[in-house]
Formats: C-alpha cells, structure tokens, sequence
C-alpha cells in the first residue's frame, strides 16, 4: 500500500484544522475587540472635548450677543480670543495635549478667534471651510477625520454651530470649529492590538502543542487500525489493535479486533476450501474449465491444458467457444442453453483424438447466470474401442459366414441326391470338412484372444537356449517346406538364454514362418537371425515375399487385418495369427513389429528379455 505523505496524513489535518479554527476565532474576536477598542477610544476621546465644549458654546454666545461699548469694553475679537485660549488650554490638559486649534466663526464665515498663535492673521478673514459651511446651511453639527497635510497625522475635526438661544429652532450666530490630533488614539488601539497579537501568537503556539496531544489520541488508533488493515492485505491477522480507551475509537479498536479474528477465521476457511478445490482440479483426470458470465475463461485446469494442448497465459480471459475450437458452430448463449454433451474432433491424419464437453451453467437462485462450468474427456479410446468392437463383430460375422455358407451349399446339394454320385459325393465331403476345420481354428483363435485379453492364462516359463529351441523350430519347417523355397540361417554361434512359455513362443514363430513360407515367391529365400541388443535378444525372419504397402505395414498385427483378403482367405488363414502373436510377446514383456517395402519382401521381428545369468557377447547377421 503506498505511504500516506506528511501533509495528507489525518494527523496533519486535524491539527491544521484545530489550529484554523482557533485562528478563525481569534481572527473575529480581534476585529471584533479591535473594532469596538476603537469605537471607544475614540468615543471617549470626543466625550473629553464635548464636555467643555458646551461650556465654551455658552461663553462665546454670549460675548457675541453682548452690547459693546468700544471705548470702555474689550473687542469682541480680543474677549473671544481670551475665551478660545482659556478653554483650548484646558482642553490640552483633558485630552493630553492633543487640541490642535479652536477658532470661533461667524454665520458670514468670517474668522472672529483661533487659539493658535501662527494663525492670528487669519482673524477676520473669510473661512473657506467646507464642514463650516455644511454646519452653518445645515444648522447642525459635523465631524470628520482627516490626515494633516504636513505631519501625515490623523486630525479630528468638529464644526458645532451656536445659537442665539439654548432653544434648537433659534438662530445661527457662528460656529465653533475644533481641531484635534486623534493620532494618539489610533496609536493606542495599535498598541493594544500588537499586544493582543502577541498573547494570540503565545497562545497559538500553546494551541499547537495541545492540538498535537490531542490529535494524537484521535489519530495513533486510526493509525494503528491502518496498519492492521495493511497486515490484513497481506494475510497477517495476527497483529491486535491496542485499545486506548472506552470511547467511541476504543469501541471502533474493539471491533476492529473482533473483525480481524472473523476474517482469519473465514480466510482460514476459504484457504481450507480452496486447497480442496485445487487438490481435486488438479488430481482429477478430467479437464475442467470455468468462465464468467460473458464467457470469458476464469479458470482451467492442469489436466484440461494437457488435454487441450495448450499453455495457462493465452488461455485466461479468451472466450470459451474459441478456446474449445467451437465458435464457429456455437455461441456462448448456445453452450449455456446446452443439453447434450459435444464431441470435439482433433483428429489428424496421423492419430485420431476426440474430446467430449460436457456444459454446466452456474446459476444463481435469482436465475442471474454466473457463468459457465465445462468438463472434457477424452474419449479418442473409447471412441477407437468402440470402432474396433465394431469391425471384430463385422470381421468375425464375415468370417463365419463365408464357411456356413459354402458348407450349406454344399450339403444342400448332398441333401438333393449328390451323395448318390461317387464321383462328386467325396468332393462335397472335402470342402465341407475342410470349412469346418477352418471355422474350428477360428474359434480357437478367438477363444485364445478372449483368454488372453482377460488375463485369464498363465504362462509356463522355462529357461532355454535360444539358439537350439530356433533351429528345432526351423528344422521342423525346413522337412516339410517345398523345394523351391530355400531357407538361410543367420545364426550367431554364442549361445544365449532366455526364459520364455516355449508352447507360446512356438506358435508365434510357427505363424511368422508359415506366413513367410506362405507368401513367398519360387526362388525365393527365408532368413532367419537373432542378435542382442542391451538386455534384449531381439529376433528376424525375413522372406522375399510381394511385400506389404507402407500405409498397412503398422495394421497387419491388428485382429482380422489383411492386406489382400481374397488371397489371405483363399491361403486357409483367419487373420488372426499375427494378432495372437503380438499378445504373446508382449506377455512376455517384448515387442513385435514388421519392416516391408511392396515388391521386395517383409521382415518380421520381435524381442524377449535375455536371461542375464547365462549372457555371453552375441554376433550381429549381416
């Protein structure tokens, strides 16, 4: 599993997310506190000025309003400006030092007082004040904050207008116009706010510690569970969540727990089953193939590979119906809705080979289908069996009907007086006889098969020398063979010994050389040889025959096989020697086969296993 980064980590999160909080907390209580410090010390700073100003207001209504006598009484200039000095020094006191000027105006706007010295030249001109004027049309009071041009400090400045009376629908005598540095207030609130930022830094940094401790006891069991989860992908269930507590996380660890036991148990479980399933696909002798529900190949056995020819890679996730070579005949819909088995030809010119599937849907009980599970057999023996079974019964039906049938010709020709003619009687007994003879050796040919396809003989073994019990066997041949046969042999002179049922081998070697001695030509030569090749003595006859064609030479050891039926039949044979041959070698644990080239004769030959005790070096023929 990839690691989880720093920054994405929960434990990073619930911190950040903890710290933002309190950030956004301080953030409205400080704009919130700085707002209203402000409102307040600015509040107080006019309620400082406003308390003394009604008192000048009255003051100066009052010189103004006052009957002057210009010999004996001060100008009104000079009373004013004795008031205007007097209460602007009082005002410094109240206020720190901070009233920059007052100055009385009158409702023409002209300059009557100022308090301050620099601007004495002023008095008696005409103001060109903008809040003055709005106060004097307005008949009310104004207040503004501006920035002095020169020392880039906030001033704060008030145009009161003053009546003739105490009453607020008497008329508008003058203004009195108040400048004050409120640059001090601003600079407290800024004070005040850096302090409040150092405590909320201080206390951020607290914040951050405790928010660790605590996002830590929130995140160490997530962390922990994590970790398990991880053993759990890859199959460790024996790793245990530590419970830190009986909170919800200590009850989220608890079943954690209790989950992880489950799932070893059920993973135990499906292990256990899993390990079935495979030991029974893969010991089975069938094939077994299973898809999904688009037909898709989830799952093959071993055995179904063999049977298929082919390799695990290229066949998961093809569709089924290609893989089985049946795409062009059926769908996967048509598999799924199956009821018969199908046979699979993979036959070639060399070898037959045919496959049975059979198909089985998986279904669910809703009736979704799952997909589909198919099983092959090979049936190529079966089928070959079943083949043969057929030909024997032919063959044999053939076999005996031929004799029956000329032996009831025949003696429905005695029954209608022939047995009367002295001449033709004795010939109709001679084929009638020889026919049941023939049908007699064809039966006990076919008794003998039967005892030895069910292993129902034995044989007699006995230790001879090889080489006196085949030349006993040719001398026997050679006394009644026809002089225009020659036989050679190609004898080695060392004597081997072989451990054999001499009744068995005989007849094997009696067949062979009755059927070279049959088939040979006038003139022609029999050879006849053994040599030895590892621990087996491995014999020849061979003969100067018509040969066999190559295409049948593998087939002539095959029941009832001939290559030439007619003149095999019309020969005496019943085409089953070779194969009773074939029987009683390989009951001796050797093998049986035959060279031949059409024209130029057959050499038969066959093995048996040597005697080791007696075993001398043999010779080879040429």
């Amino acid at each position: 599993m990839q690691k989880v980064s720093f920054f994405k980590s929960i434990h990073v999160k619930l911190v950040l997310i903890y710290i933002l909080l309190i950030l956004l907390a301080l953030q409205i209580i400080g704009i919130y506190f700085s707002q209203e410090l402000e409102q307040n010390l600015k509040r107080n700073f006019r309620d400082s000025i406003f308390q003394r100003v009604d008192l000048m207001e009255y003051s100066i209504r009052e010189e103004m309003l006052k009957e002057r006598d210009e010999s004996s009484m001060p100008s009104l200039e000079d009373s004013l400006k004795t008031i205007v000095m007097e209460f602007s020094t009082g005002l410094r006191e109240v206020s720190n030092g901070d009233i920059l000027e007052i100055r009385v105006i009158d409702n023409r706007q002209r300059i009557r007082a100022t308090s301050e010295v620099d601007n004495q030249s002023l008095i008696g001109q005409r103001s060109n004040n903008d809040l003055v004027r709005r106060a004097i049309s307005a008949e009310t009071l104004f207040e503004n904050i501006k920035l002095d041009n020169k020392t880039r400090n906030r001033v704060w400045v008030l145009a009161s207008p003053i009546r003739e009376g105490a009453g607020p629908d008497d008329e508008i005598i003058g203004v009195l116009y108040i400048e004050a540095n409120i640059e001090s207030v601003f600079e407290q609130v800024n004070n005040i706010n850096g302090i409040f930022l150092g405590g909320t830094a201080v206390s951020l940094v607290i914040t951050i510690f405790l928010g660790i401790l605590v996002a830590r006891t929130i995140t160490q069991p997530i962390s922990d569970m994590r970790k398990q989860a991880q053993a759990m992908a890859k199959g460790n269930y024996s790793r245990k969540v530590r419970v830190y507590g009986t909170d919800e996380i200590g009850q989220l660890a608890i079943t954690f727990n209790h989950l992880t036991n489950r799932l070893q148990e059920a993973q135990s479980t499906t292990e256990a089953e899993r390990r079935k399933l495979d030991s029974v696909l893969s010991n089975m002798t069938d094939g077994v193939i299973a898809t999904d529900r688009k037909g898709r190949i989830i799952l093959i056995n071993d055995p179904a590979l063999e049977l298929l020819h082919i390799s695990r890679d290229i066949t998961l996730g093809r569709p089924i119906a290609s893989v089985l070579g049946i795409d062009q005949e059926y769908s996967f819909e048509d598999l799924i809705h199956m009821n018969d088995a199908v046979n699979l030809n993979f036959s070639t010119a060399d070898a037959p080979y045919i496959l049975r599937a059979n198909f089985s849907v998986i279904q669910k009980e809703t009736g979704f289908i799952n997909g589909l599970i198919t099983v092959l057999h090979d049936i190529t023996e079966q089928e070959k069996i079943e083949m043969d079974r057929r030909e024997f019964v032919s063959n044999v039906s053939h076999e005996l009907r031929t004799p029956l049938t000329t032996m009831r010709s025949y003696l429905e020709a005695l029954a209608d007086g022939a047995w009367k003619d002295e001449n033709i009687a004795p010939t109709f007994l001679n084929v009638t006889q020889t026919e049941t003879e023939r049908m007699i050796r064809l039966v006990n040919d076919l008794l003998q098969l039967s005892r030895m396809d069910s292993s129902d003989y034995e044989l007699n073994k006995d230790i001879v020398l090889f080489n006196s019990f085949f030349n006993r066997i040719i001398d026997r041949f050679e006394m009644s063979k026809s002089d225009k046969v020659r036989f050679e042999r190609l004898l080695p002179e060392a004597s081997y010994y072989v451990e054999i049922d001499t009744d068995k081998v005989t007849q094997v070697i009696d067949n062979i050389i009755s059927n070279a001695i049959k088939y040979s030509p006038d003139g022609g030569n029999i050879r006849f040889g053994f040599t030895v090749q590892g621990d087996m003595l491995k014999v020849m006859i061979s003969d100067d025959g018509m040969g066999i064609p190559k295409e049948n030479v593998g087939r002539i050891f095959d029941r009832f096989y001939r290559v030439d039926r007619a003149r095999a039949r019309s020969m005496g044979g019943t085409g089953l020697g070779l194969a009773i041959a074939r029987e009683m070698i390989e009951a001796h644990d050797g093998k049986i086969w035959a060279e031949s080239e059409e024209g130029h004769g057959t050499t038969v030959f066959f093995t048996l296993p040597l005697n080791l005790d007696d075993f001398d070096e043999a010779g080879e023929w040429e």
